[in-house]
C-alpha cells in the first residue's frame, strides 16, 4: 500500500507553497486560493496546504524528500546556504541527510 495524500496546516500557504515548488519541484493545480493549496509530485503524491493559526508540530515531526545520491544532497545544501536557510552540512546516520525549516513551522528532511 503506498501513501497518496497528506495535509499541513500553514501559518501562510503561499510561502510554503513557492518553498516546496522552488526547491522540491512539486507543481499546483489551478485555482489555488488563500487558504488553501493543492500540490503533486511527479508520481502523483497529492500535498494539501490549509492556512491554519497556532500551529505546533512535534518536535520531531518532518517530511522527506529523497535524491538519487550523495552529489544531488550537497547540491541541495548548497542551495539552501546560498539562498540564506540555516542549514548544517549533510551527515551520515541513517541516511547521508540534512535538515531545512520549511515555511510553515516543519522540518524538511534532504536525503539519500
Amino acid at each position: 500500500m503506498k501513501l497518496g495524500h497528506l495535509n499541513l496546516t500553514v501559518p501562510d500557504v503561499q510561502a510554503t507553497k513557492a518553498f516546496l515548488e522552488t526547491y522540491f519541484g512539486l507543481t499546483s493545480m489551478a485555482g489555488d486560493r488563500n487558504g488553501f493549496a493543492v500540490l503533486f509530485d511527479q508520481d502523483g503524491f497529492v500535498l494539501t496546504l490549509m492556512k491554519g493559526s497556532e500551529i505546533r508540530y512535534p518536535k520531531t515531526f518532518h517530511i522527506g524528500f529523497p535524491q538519487k545520491n550523495e552529489a544531488e544532497v550537497d547540491r541541495m545544501n548548497q542551495r539552501f546556504k546560498e539562498d540564506g536557510y540555516d542549514v548544517k552540512p549533510p551527515v551520515h546516520s541513517h541516511a547521508y541527510t540534512f535538515y531545512v525549516e520549511a515555511p510553515g513551522g516543519f522540518q524538511v528532511e534532504v536525503m539519500c
